[in-house]
Parts: C-alpha cells; sequence; structure tokens
C-alpha cells in the first residue's frame, strides 16, 4: 500500500485555497497490461496439419507445400511453405495466453522479450533490431523515440495471426537484425457474425489505492482532449525563434489555461480498469467469388500507480546525489477500429484494410527528496503533470493472385502517426523552515522553479511493392521471384522549453510563493506581485537548452530483390536470393548550431536457406545472410525527449551511420505428432557499428542524459530449444474424454560482447561540428548489448477441451538481467556501472469457459496476473557500497473478470 508524501500533502492538500475533488482519467487495458481487452474465439476441433493460418505477406505462397516433397505428415502448412525459421501464432495460439494486446502473446514466443510496454526484442536485440509489418506493409511508429510502433497498441481482436520469422529472405526489406514480425488482420469470415463483450480489473497495487491525478479536460476520460490543452499559436512562433522576443509576456501566459492541466491531488481509491470491445464480421458469395467485411472496435481505461524509488549518483563510490521517492499515477485509454474489406475470387485475393489506435496516457507525478542536488538540507517536492496522446491511423490495399504458375502480389500503403505531449508540466518546491510552509520563487538557484513543455511529432508514410514469382516447368519445384519496393517517411517534430521566472529577476517574495501550481499562475500573481505595471512574472524560451527546437526526418528507399527457391532433391530444397537498397535518409534542424544528417548509402544484402527433410517429420535447416539497421529519425535528432515510462532525458547524435550484420543459423526440428513438435537451434550474428546508447552528465548539477554513439562492432551468439506437447486425458474417465493437458516450453540463451578498442567514435556531446572520441572511453570492451538477457524461458502448461470452449492455462516466463542504460562516465574518463534491469519470474493463470444461454454463445474469462508478486527492480551495483535505484517499485497482482457474448 502506498503511504502519502507527506511534503506533498502538504503542498498539494493543506493549502491556503481548496481545489474541487476531480478524478483524473487515462486509459489501459482492462486487464491492466497496458492493452486493450480481448475475447478470443474458442478452439475449434483438434485441428489437423492442413489447417491453413491466414498470413498476409510479401511472397508468402502457401500453394507451395502443396508442391514440395515432404517425407512426414505432421510437418504444418505454413512450415512447408517457406524454407525460412518462423514461428506462427494462430488465433487459438493468441487466444490461450489470455493477453490483451499481440506484445503480451509475442512474449511467449521462443526468444522474444518484450520491454518498456511493447517494444519487441527478438534474440536479445533491441526493437531497433526488430522489424514490424502489418498485412505485409511497413508500420511507422507514435514514439520519438523509436522508428519500431510498441506492439501492446494493436489489441488481439484485430489480429488473425502473428508471423514471426528469424531468418532473413530478400523478399523482406534489409532492415532485419533480430527478425520481422508481420501482423495479419482479419478478412472474410467464415460466416456471419456480432460480438460484443467487456472485462473489469483489479490491480492489487493501484485499485482503490492512493494515486495522484488531475482534471485536464471535461473528455478526459476517452482519451481526447476537449480543448483545454489547445496549443496557442505564440508558442509556436516563439519556440521557433519567429517572435520579436525571446519570452513570453504576462498577458500571453495569462492566455494560457492553467489550473485544470496543474493541480495534482491526491485520490485515495482509484477505480478499477475496465474494457470493452465489438466486433462483426459477414461475407457473401456472389458467382463464383466472395466477398466479406469485417469491423471491430476497443475501448479501454486503467489506471496504474507506482510507488517508486528514483536515485542516481555520479560518484564511483555510489553516494547517492538525488534520492527521491516517487509516486507516479498513469491513467491509460485506448480506442482503436478495424474496418477490413475482402474479396476472394478463386485463387484471387483482394483485401483492403483500415487500422485506427488512439492511445492516451495521462500522468501524474510526486516526488520529495531530502537527498537531492546541492542539498540545502531542507525537503523538496516535485510535481508532474503529463498529457501523452498516440494516434496511428493506417489504410493499406493488398491484392495477390495466382494465374497459373504465376503469382503477383500487390501491396500499397498509407500511414499516419501522430504524438502531442502539449503542458507537460514540472514544478519544484523548497520548504522554508522559517515559515513552515514549502515555496516556489520561480528561481532554480533557490531549488525551486516551474517550467512547461510543448511536443508535437506528425509522421507520414507512404509504401509500395510488387512481388512477381513464376513456378518453373521442371521436374523438380522451382520457383523464380522477384520485386521491387518503395517506400517514403516523412517526420516532423517540435518540442518547445519554458521557464516560468520574475520578470524582475531574482525571486517571487512571499506570500505569493507560497501558493500551490495553479494559484501560482494566476491573475493576482502574475499581475500584483510586484510593481511592473506591464505584469510580474515571465516564461523565457529555453527551447536552445534542450536540442534543436524542430527537426524534421526524411527517409527515402528504393529497393529490388532476385531469389531462387528450388529442390535440389528429394527432401532437400534451397533457397538463395539477393537484394539491393538505396536510402536517403535525412535530419534537417534548420539551425546553424545543431547539425543535421544526411545519409545517402547503398547495399548489396544477400540471403540463402538450405533445408534438409532427412527424415520423417524431422527437418534441418541452415540460413546465412547480410543485413543492416539504419539509425532512428531520434537516435540522429539534436532534440531533448522524455520518456514517460522511464522518465530518462534522451538527445540524438546526428554522426551516426549505418549498422551491418552477418547472420548465420542452424535449426533443427521434429514433428513428432499432430501439432507437437521439438527443435533446436543454434545462431550467430556480426553487428558492424552497432548503435548504442551512452549515458552523461552535461554538468554535475543536471540530470543523467542519455544520447547515441556506435561501437566499432559486436558477437552475439546463442542457442534456443522449444516444444510442444499434448497428453489425452480420456484415461481418466468419460468426462474427460475430449480433454487434453498440454505442455509448451521454450528456452533462449544469449550472449552478446562489444568490441571496444581505441577506434573513433562520434560523441553524443557533439553539436555544430563532429567530436571523435575513442571507443573505449565511452563503452566497455566485453559489455553486452543493450537490453540482451542471457536467459529467456517460457512456459504453459494447461489443460483444454477440444471441442468446446474450456481451458485454463498456467502462463510463466523468467527473463534474466539486461542493460537498460550505460553507466555515465563521471570524470571525462572513467565511467559509472551499467543500470540493469532484472525482470524475473512472471506467473499468470487464465482461465476461459464457453457456455450457452438462450442460444447464444457465451464466454467467460477469468485471468490473475503476477502472481508471485515480482517487483519492478533497476540499479547500478557498487558492489560492497550498495546499490543505486533507477526504478524500484511493486508490480501489483492484476484479476480480471471479461465477458462476451457471441450472435
Amino acid at each position: 500500500m502506498k503511504k502519502p508524501i507527506a511534503f506533498g500533502t502538504l503542498l498539494l492538500i493543506t493549502t491556503q485555497f481548496t481545489a474541487p475533488a476531480v478524478l483524473a482519467q487515462t486509459a489501459g487495458s482492462a486487464t491492466g497490461a497496458q492493452s486493450a481487452p480481448t475475447t478470443a474465439a474458442p478452439p475449434q476441433d483438434d485441428q489437423s496439419q492442413d489447417e491453413e493460418v491466414e498470413v498476409s505477406t510479401p511472397g508468402y505462397d502457401p500453394s507451395s507445400a502443396e508442391d514440395i516433397v515432404v517425407v512426414g505428415r505432421n510437418i504444418p502448412n505454413q512450415v512447408r511453405a517457406t524454407p525460412q525459421v518462423l514461428s506462427v501464432l494462430s488465433t487459438e495460439d493468441i487466444a490461450r495466453t489470455g493477453e490483451g494486446d499481440i506484445a503480451g502473446a509475442l512474449s511467449r514466443v521462443t526468444g522474444l522479450s518484450v520491454v518498456n510496454s511493447g517494444f519487441v526484442f527478438v534474440r536479445g536485440l533491441g526493437d531497433r533490431y526488430s522489424l514490424a509489418m502489418l498485412n505485409g506493409s511497413p508500420l511507422p511508429s507514435p514514439e520519438p523515440l523509436r522508428r519500431t510502433v510498441p506492439l501492446d497498441i494493436f489489441p488481439t481482436e484485430i489480429v488473425g495471426s502473428a508471423l514471426v520469422q528469424k531468418s532473413y529472405s530478400v523478399n523482406y526489406p534489409g532492415e532485419f537484425g533480430g527478425g520481422v514480425i508481420n501482423l495479419t488482420t482479419r478478412a472474410i469470415p467464415d460466416k456471419t457474425f456480432l460480438k460484443v463483450g467487456g472485462s473489469i480489473a483489479a490491480d492489487t497495487e493501484t485499485t482503490s489505492e492512493l494515486g495522484y491525478v488531475y482534471d485536464g479536460g471535461g473528455h478526459d476520460w476517452n482519451g481526447y482532449d476537449d480543448g483545454t490543452r489547445n496549443v496557442p499559436s505564440f508558442i509556436r512562433d516563439l519556440g521557433l525563434g519567429q517572435g520579436s522576443s525571446a519570452f513570453l509576456t504576462t498577458n500571453q501566459i495569462a492566455q494560457m489555461d492553467n489550473s485544470r492541466t496543474t493541480v495534482l491531488q491526491a485520490n485515495h481509491h482509484l477505480p478499477a480498469n475496465f474494457g470493452a470491445n465489438l466486433s462483426f464480421g459477414t461475407s457473401t458469395d456472389i458467382g463464383s467469388g466472395r466477398l466479406g467485411v469485417i469491423a471491430a472496435g476497443n475501448f479501454s481505461n486503467t489506471f496504474r500507480t507506482r510507488d517508486t524509488i528514483q536515485q542516481d549518483t555520479t560518484a564511483p563510490s555510489g553516494q547517492k546525489r538525488n534520492d527521491f521517492d516517487a509516486v507516479i499515477t498513469d491513467n491509460r485509454i485506448v480506442t482503436n477500429g478495424l474496418l477490413g474489406l475482402g474479396a476472394e475470387l478463386g485463387r484471387q485475393r483482394i483485401r483492403w484494410t483500415n487500422v485506427y489506435i488512439h492511445d492516451t496516457l495521462k500522468q501524474g507525478r510526486l516526488a520529495a527528496a531530502t537527498n537531492y542536488t546541492n542539498s540545502s538540507g531542507d525537503p523538496i517536492v516535485q510535481q508532474n503533470t503529463n498529457w501523452y496522446e498516440r494516434q496511428l491511423i493506417e489504410s493499406q490495399l493488398t491484392g495477390e493472385f495466382k494465374i497459373g504458375d504465376l503469382g503477383l502480389d500487390l501491396r500499397g500503403a498509407y500511414a499516419n502517426t501522430k504524438r502531442k505531449a502539449p503542458y507537460e508540466r514540472e514544478f519544484q518546491y523548497k520548504f522554508d523552515r522559517d515559515d513552515g510552509v514549502y515555496e516556489n520563487a520561480l528561481n532554480q538557484t533557490a531549488f525551486s522553479f516551474a517550467n512547461v513543455n510543448f511536443s508535437d511529432l506528425n509522421e507520414d508514410l507512404w509504401s509500395g511493392q510488387a512481388d512477381l514469382s513464376y513456378k518453373l516447368p521442371t521436374a523438380r519445384p522451382t520457383t523464380l521471384s522477384a520485386g521491387y519496393y518503395y517506400s517514403d517517411t516523412n517526420r516532423d517534430s517540435t518540442r518547445f522549453s519554458f521557464e516560468y521566472r520574475t520578470k524582475a529577476g531574482g525571486s517571487l517574495q512571499a506570500p505569493y510563493s507560497y501558493l500551490r501550481p495553479d494559484q501560482l499562475f494566476s491573475d493576482t500573481v502574475l499581475f500584483d506581485s510586484c510593481d511592473d505595471a506591464e505584469g510580474c512574472i515571465t516564461a523565457t524560451n529555453t527551447s536552445a537548452n534542450q536540442g534543436a527546437a524542430r527537426y524534421q526526418g526524411k527517409l527515402r528507399i528504393h529497393a529490388g530483390y532476385g531469389q531462387i527457391e528450388s529442390e535440389l532433391a528429394d527432401g532437400l530444397r534451397a533457397t538463395v536470393g539477393i537484394r539491393y537498397e538505396d536510402a536517403l535518409e535525412e535530419v534537417i534542424t534548420g539551425s546553424t548550431v545543431f547539425s543535421g544528417t544526411r545519409l545517402n548509402l547503398d547495399h548489396w544484402l544477400p540471403a540463402a536457406t538450405i533445408t534438409w527433410n532427412f527424415a520423417p517429420d524431422m527437418q534441418f535447416r541452415v540460413a546465412g545472410s547480410k543485413t543492416i539497421a539504419r539509425p532512428q529519425f531520434r537516435e540522429l535528432a539534436p532534440q531533448f525527449y522524455q520518456d514517460f515510462e522511464s522518465t530518462r532525458r534522451f538527445i540524438g547524435n546526428p554522426y551516426l551511420t549505418d549498422t551491418e550484420l552477418k547472420n548465420a543459423e542452424a535449426r533443427f526440428e521434429w514433428y513428432f505428432a499432430d501439432q507437437q513438435s521439438v527443435s533446436i537451434a543454434g545462431f550467430y550474428k556480426h553487428l558492424n557499428k552497432p548503435i548504442e546508447t551512452v549515458s552523461f552528465f552535461t554538468s554535475q548539477d543536471n540530470p543523467v542524459l542519455t544520447g547515441f554513439s556506435y561501437a566499432p562492432a559486436a558477437d552475439l551468439y546463442g542457442a534456443e530449444v522449444e516444444a510442444t506437447k499434448y497428453f489425452p486425458l480420456d484415461w481418466v474417465g468419460s468426462a474427460f474424454g475430449t480433454r487434453r493437458a498440454f505442455i509448451i516450453a521454450n528456452y533462449t540463451y544469449t550472449q552478446s560482447k562489444l568490441k571496444v578498442g581505441t577506434e573513433d567514435v562520434p560523441t553524443p556531446l557533439s553539436s555544430g561540428t563532429v567530436n571523435y572520441v575513442a571507443a573505449n572511453t565511452i563503452y566497455r570492451d566485453g559489455a553486452p548489448l543493450t537490453g540482451q538477457s542471457d536467459h529467456l524461458v517460457n512456459l504453459q502448461l494447461g489443460v483444454e477441451d477440444t471441442e468446446s470452449l474450456s481451458q485454463i492455462t498456467l502462463l510463466a516466463s523468467y527473463a534474466s538481467k539486461r542493460v537498460t542504460a550505460r553507466g555515465a562516465q563521471y570524470d571525462g574518463l572513467n565511467t559509472l556501472p551499467d543500470t540493469y534491469e532484472y525482470p524475473g519470474v512472471q506467473l499468470d493463470l487464465v482461465a476461459r469457459q464457453g457456455f450457452m444461454v438462450a442460444g447464444t454463445e457465451f464466454e467467460l474469462k477469468l485471468e490473475g496476473r503476477n502472481l508471485l508478486h515480482t517487483k519492478y527492480k533497476e540499479y547500478q551495483d557498487f558492489g560492497d557500497n550498495g546499490r543505486v535505484y533507477f526504478n524500484r517499485y511493486d508490480r501489483g497482482r492484476i484479476y480480471s473478470l471479461g465477458l462476451s457474448a457471441k450472435f
């Protein structure tokens, strides 16, 4: 149970004035797992290996499985149809996990882990090395820090399958490090249906517990701002240097709505999480063809409170510089929808898919400390109110045509992402021992200040692809394929920062300085706290202190490939191809102080896979390839950004370049029974110039800042094993005649090492001109890659009915420690220890039961998440001197109840 922060209570609750009680609204999933709720389809009769899983992606042809001679009857169609190493999650696989979003379901796949709310790491490589696609078309990201979309914004309700391909093939874009994740939306339903559902959940650390919230706008409960946070035009003009002065006047500050986005209040009984979903689908036969439509909508509203310790240090001894107790309340609201139209005429398929996702986080933070930078010994209180509104819209048209032995796939898509973060407010008050109150003098040197930031991001992505294949009329199956790919990405990002100050300089005088944040900028203070007739408070534009106020990112790619797939002998087939990519990547700052980037690079990317079906239901695969990873816009852009999940601040480095990867893999697969298998694999990757984070202090008084550079090289290698086994339970008795138990388990072992010497690398402290330093001054030779865990374990144990919906699954997962931030330099040469996250063991239980009432199908779902009450721990280890916790808090157990009806 969280304890109220006494300093914050004194400041916010017992001030001279009172505020109306409000309940702030912000969302997440009904399960509390930061996702939209889902109700998955019940499992059907025990499927054979020939049941087709719906997959739409470049170069995937399920009919090719019919042409390949495979010894054994248990190898699934999707494995027969492609020589690459892949995992495919069907709707049944996704439903078994009980996860509400696709990121959670993917975390159960061998070698995959999910970090920071939805970013998928494949085999220890960060999300920057993963490629996310929707129906074979690329997805942009609404996150400024990443190009990859966070997959927790995709509810499982709209996903027909999730394909994870870990070995590269040239029909995919060359930015392929760990793997590609392709989500296929549902197209044409088998029959007409209408499904409605809802869920409610409680978090033991949040529900009916203390949290800090604020009023905001009248529509905050649904995640859409009602105009309360509209940003005045003079903010943008001044931020871009188009105003007549470098500060906001008192009259301009008075025009900004302050109180509703500023008053932070204690709510001792946060509400339960809830969600609702609706889906509809129908199809009709027209002649020999078939038309279908499917639509889905989901809404969820969740709260999560973290009572966390936040510390840092600049000393090699681990002596703490800042030591805060903070309570952070996130209210997340997710609204999403899907509209898909599909047509089938024989072997010809056309689908038009439209996806809308709106994801808002409303955050309140209250933190207190007596140990802080240059501490005077007097307690201080920090207050933050934030609003992060993200949106993704994608419309895509796909045509998959088969004419005899000729195949043609055409794909075109437009996507737009937005991220708005207006009025990111921070106030710091210091305790005045003489008067026994907290005060804000609007003076940094007096340890009390106020600032506000405005961030806005908009990105457009156009993409198109054509894939042509031809099956040669030869004795053994041989297919030639070629394709062309084009994408054009344009991003515009702004961030404007202002610091409130007294117009005359110095400190705001008592009693005005004693007022709480909203009243600190009331007309009384703005105009009457001094003798200046034009006002007393101003806001100075400090955007230049936080990097470029605006940047534009552009990435245009032209690519082409050729590939041959052939059966060389009975049971032996090979796929060999090469891809050429030419890309122009630019980051334009429009500033003479902060440099931009222009990378005009091309690459030849070969790939080859050999598959040997040497015994019934057994296969051995070897694969090799060369791929790349381009720097992301935010890794290049010299603009500050604060991650709301970790509270870290980031800034880009314009002097990065492409990372090149050489990949190799060997894999044994045994499909010893229908739907049951064992596989063992080993893999190796060599990375040339891998981009890694760098932590540093701009001064001993400022917070740690995270930038980017690249290590000269890195190696990554490992092994993985996975198994699926079913056990019929008919021997127990007639009541268990259609029931079976199952075990689904996988384990991944990974090691990675940076190879660092005296090679020159660009320092993240560069601004107008590039500055190179020796790599071993910012990286440690032999250190692991950021985000890589040595061990990943997933286990599913359960019992299910093969003829009706009745299922209970115990899910356990374990991830060993992984680096989340590099240790910062503390003397210009030596570095502090790296910061590690310790995910630990996660234990979940999911039960699903179907039943009929008056001819209507119902599904009841019960979930228990984090049953072991695993804590979140992220810290630097200083040995005998103890630990410095960047974040440490209790993660609540989450219990949820969901009910859906299908008509």
